[in-house]
Protein backbone atom coordinates (compact mmCIF):
# COMPACT_ATOMS: atom_id res chain seq x y z
CA UNK A 1 0.00 0.00 0.00
CA UNK A 2 1.43 3.82 -1.28
CA UNK A 3 0.21 7.26 -1.18
CA UNK A 4 0.32 10.06 -3.41
CA UNK A 5 -0.93 13.09 -2.68
CA UNK A 6 -4.21 12.20 -0.73
CA UNK A 7 -4.97 9.39 -2.57
CA UNK A 8 -4.14 5.59 -1.26
CA UNK A 9 -3.30 2.75 -3.76
CA UNK A 10 -3.62 -0.54 -3.15
CA UNK A 11 -0.84 -3.25 -4.35
CA UNK A 12 -2.54 -6.80 -4.64
CA UNK A 13 0.32 -8.82 -6.84
CA UNK A 14 3.17 -8.63 -8.89
CA UNK A 15 1.44 -10.80 -11.64
CA UNK A 16 0.04 -9.48 -14.65
CA UNK A 17 -0.44 -10.39 -18.63
CA UNK A 18 1.24 -7.69 -20.17
CA UNK A 19 4.89 -6.46 -20.33
CA UNK A 20 4.37 -2.96 -21.11
CA UNK A 21 7.25 -1.62 -22.81
CA UNK A 22 6.83 1.99 -20.85
CA UNK A 23 5.69 0.36 -17.54
CA UNK A 24 7.61 2.20 -14.44
CA UNK A 25 8.37 -1.26 -12.95
CA UNK A 26 10.49 -2.02 -15.72
CA UNK A 27 13.24 0.75 -14.31
CA UNK A 28 11.86 1.11 -10.84
CA UNK A 29 10.91 -0.39 -7.72
CA UNK A 30 8.10 2.67 -6.20
CA UNK A 31 6.41 4.96 -7.07
CA UNK A 32 5.23 7.84 -4.69
CA UNK A 33 5.69 7.59 -0.98
CA UNK A 34 6.36 3.51 -1.26
CA UNK A 35 9.79 2.38 -0.82
CA UNK A 36 9.08 -0.32 -3.23
CA UNK A 37 5.64 -1.60 -4.82
CA UNK A 38 7.62 -5.62 -5.35
CA UNK A 39 5.87 -7.79 -2.71
CA UNK A 40 7.60 -10.27 -1.29
CA UNK A 41 3.64 -12.24 -0.94
CA UNK A 42 0.48 -11.37 -2.02
CA UNK A 43 -0.99 -9.66 1.12
CA UNK A 44 -4.31 -11.29 2.55
CA UNK A 45 -7.17 -9.37 2.63
CA UNK A 46 -7.61 -8.35 5.87
CA UNK A 47 -3.75 -7.15 6.06
CA UNK A 48 -4.96 -4.89 3.15
CA UNK A 49 -7.73 -3.63 5.64
CA UNK A 50 -5.88 -3.31 8.65
CA UNK A 51 -2.89 -0.95 6.05
CA UNK A 52 -6.45 1.22 5.08
CA UNK A 53 -7.02 1.97 8.77
CA UNK A 54 -3.76 2.00 9.66
CA UNK A 55 -3.31 4.43 6.79
CA UNK A 56 -6.09 7.13 7.41
CA UNK A 57 -8.56 6.00 4.47
CA UNK A 58 -11.08 7.90 5.88
CA UNK A 59 -9.63 10.84 4.78
CA UNK A 60 -8.12 10.00 1.57
CA UNK A 61 -9.52 11.21 -1.49
CA UNK A 62 -9.76 7.91 -3.12
CA UNK A 63 -8.52 4.44 -2.81
CA UNK A 64 -7.45 3.12 -6.09
CA UNK A 65 -6.31 -0.38 -6.69
CA UNK A 66 -3.01 0.02 -8.99
CA UNK A 67 0.69 -1.59 -8.15
CA UNK A 68 3.21 -3.44 -10.04
CA UNK A 69 0.92 -6.07 -11.46
CA UNK A 70 -2.93 -6.47 -12.72
CA UNK A 71 -5.01 -6.10 -9.62
CA UNK A 72 -7.79 -8.18 -11.78
CA UNK A 73 -5.32 -10.72 -11.24
CA UNK A 74 -7.18 -11.53 -7.83
CA UNK A 75 -10.23 -10.62 -8.45
CA UNK A 76 -11.19 -12.66 -5.00
CA UNK A 77 -9.06 -10.10 -2.87
CA UNK A 78 -9.79 -6.94 -5.15
CA UNK A 79 -14.32 -7.30 -4.61
CA UNK A 80 -13.70 -8.67 -0.64
CA UNK A 81 -11.69 -5.73 -0.10
CA UNK A 82 -13.65 -3.21 -2.05
CA UNK A 83 -16.69 -4.47 -0.42
CA UNK A 84 -15.34 -3.96 2.71
CA UNK A 85 -14.10 -0.75 2.16
CA UNK A 86 -17.64 0.19 1.03
CA UNK A 87 -18.90 -0.90 4.04
CA UNK A 88 -16.75 0.67 6.18
CA UNK A 89 -16.23 3.93 4.49
CA UNK A 90 -19.60 4.36 2.92
CA UNK A 91 -19.11 7.33 0.26
CA UNK A 92 -15.80 6.46 -0.73
CA UNK A 93 -14.47 6.48 -4.20
CA UNK A 94 -12.76 3.75 -5.53
CA UNK A 95 -10.77 2.93 -8.41
CA UNK A 96 -9.89 0.42 -10.19
CA UNK A 97 -7.08 1.10 -12.51
CA UNK A 98 -6.49 -1.97 -15.23
CA UNK A 99 -5.29 -3.11 -18.09
CA UNK A 100 -8.49 -4.54 -19.07
CA UNK A 101 -7.82 -8.09 -19.61
CA UNK A 102 -9.68 -9.49 -16.34
CA UNK A 103 -12.56 -10.68 -18.47
CA UNK A 104 -9.79 -12.60 -20.44
CA UNK A 105 -7.80 -13.80 -17.25
CA UNK A 106 -10.84 -15.63 -15.56
CA UNK A 107 -12.27 -16.74 -18.80
CA UNK A 108 -15.81 -15.15 -18.43
CA UNK A 109 -17.35 -11.87 -18.13
CA UNK A 110 -16.14 -10.69 -14.83
CA UNK A 111 -17.86 -6.73 -15.22
CA UNK A 112 -20.90 -7.03 -13.52
CA UNK A 113 -19.05 -7.83 -10.25
CA UNK A 114 -17.73 -4.69 -9.81
CA UNK A 115 -21.30 -3.25 -9.25
CA UNK A 116 -21.56 -1.31 -6.16
CA UNK A 117 -18.42 -1.60 -5.76
CA UNK A 118 -15.88 0.24 -8.51
CA UNK A 119 -17.21 3.57 -8.97
CA UNK A 120 -14.18 4.35 -11.72
CA UNK A 121 -12.27 2.04 -14.02
CA UNK A 122 -9.41 3.69 -15.69
CA UNK A 123 -8.80 1.09 -18.56
CA UNK A 124 -5.14 1.52 -20.03
CA UNK A 125 -6.44 1.12 -24.07
CA UNK A 126 -2.31 2.23 -25.06
CA UNK A 127 -2.82 1.81 -28.71
CA UNK A 128 -5.52 2.08 -31.52
CA UNK A 129 -4.93 -1.96 -32.67
CA UNK A 130 -4.02 -5.14 -32.32
CA UNK A 131 -1.02 -5.18 -33.57
CA UNK A 132 0.13 -1.91 -32.26
CA UNK A 133 -0.99 -3.02 -28.94
CA UNK A 134 0.99 -6.40 -28.91
CA UNK A 135 3.72 -4.63 -29.95
CA UNK A 136 3.71 -2.29 -27.18
CA UNK A 137 2.13 -4.05 -24.37
CA UNK A 138 3.37 -7.70 -25.25
CA UNK A 139 0.52 -9.39 -23.70
CA UNK A 140 0.92 -12.74 -22.76
CA UNK A 141 -2.45 -13.35 -24.81
CA UNK A 142 -0.98 -12.00 -28.11
CA UNK A 143 -3.04 -9.72 -30.49
CA UNK A 144 -6.18 -11.12 -29.12
CA UNK A 145 -5.98 -9.10 -25.99
CA UNK A 146 -6.72 -5.83 -27.58
CA UNK A 147 -10.43 -7.16 -28.46
CA UNK A 148 -10.91 -8.10 -24.88
CA UNK A 149 -9.56 -5.12 -23.43
CA UNK A 150 -12.43 -3.06 -25.58
CA UNK A 151 -14.57 -6.06 -24.90
CA UNK A 152 -14.24 -5.06 -21.01
CA UNK A 153 -14.30 -1.32 -21.46
CA UNK A 154 -17.71 -1.53 -22.97
CA UNK A 155 -19.03 -4.06 -20.43
CA UNK A 156 -18.25 -2.00 -18.04
CA UNK A 157 -20.19 0.70 -18.68
CA UNK A 158 -23.23 -1.13 -17.47
CA UNK A 159 -21.81 -1.89 -13.92
CA UNK A 160 -19.34 1.03 -13.27
CA UNK A 161 -20.68 4.58 -13.36
CA UNK A 162 -17.32 5.68 -14.61
CA UNK A 163 -15.14 4.12 -17.23
CA UNK A 164 -12.31 5.99 -18.67
CA UNK A 165 -9.41 5.10 -21.27
CA UNK A 166 -6.22 6.18 -21.28
CA UNK A 167 -2.80 6.06 -23.11
CA UNK A 168 0.78 7.18 -22.00
CA UNK A 169 1.95 10.05 -23.24
CA UNK A 170 4.43 9.60 -26.93
CA UNK A 171 3.70 5.82 -26.58
CA UNK A 172 0.48 5.91 -28.70
CA UNK A 173 -1.13 7.25 -31.66
CA UNK A 174 -3.33 9.65 -30.03
CA UNK A 175 -5.54 11.29 -32.58
CA UNK A 176 -6.15 6.74 -33.43
CA UNK A 177 -6.84 6.30 -29.47
CA UNK A 178 -9.47 9.09 -29.42
CA UNK A 179 -11.26 8.06 -32.32
CA UNK A 180 -11.69 4.70 -31.31
CA UNK A 181 -12.19 6.04 -27.56
CA UNK A 182 -15.24 7.72 -29.30
CA UNK A 183 -16.65 4.98 -31.03
CA UNK A 184 -16.96 3.07 -27.62
CA UNK A 185 -18.70 5.98 -26.05
CA UNK A 186 -15.52 6.10 -23.69
CA UNK A 187 -13.83 9.25 -22.13
CA UNK A 188 -9.58 9.46 -23.34
CA UNK A 189 -7.26 10.28 -21.03
CA UNK A 190 -3.63 11.29 -22.04
CA UNK A 191 -1.57 9.64 -18.34
CA UNK A 192 2.17 11.33 -18.14
CA UNK A 193 5.34 8.95 -18.10
CA UNK A 194 6.19 7.80 -14.36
Amino acid sequence: MYRVGKNLYINLTNRCSNRCAFCVREGQSAVGEAESLWLDREPQEEEVLAALRRMGAADCGEIVFCGFGEPTERLDALTGVARQIKSEWPGMRVRLNTNGQGSLIAGRDITPEFNGLIDCASVSLNAANARDYARVCRPEHGEGAFDAVLDFAAKAKAHIPEVVLSIVEGEADAPACENLARRLGLPLRVRGKM
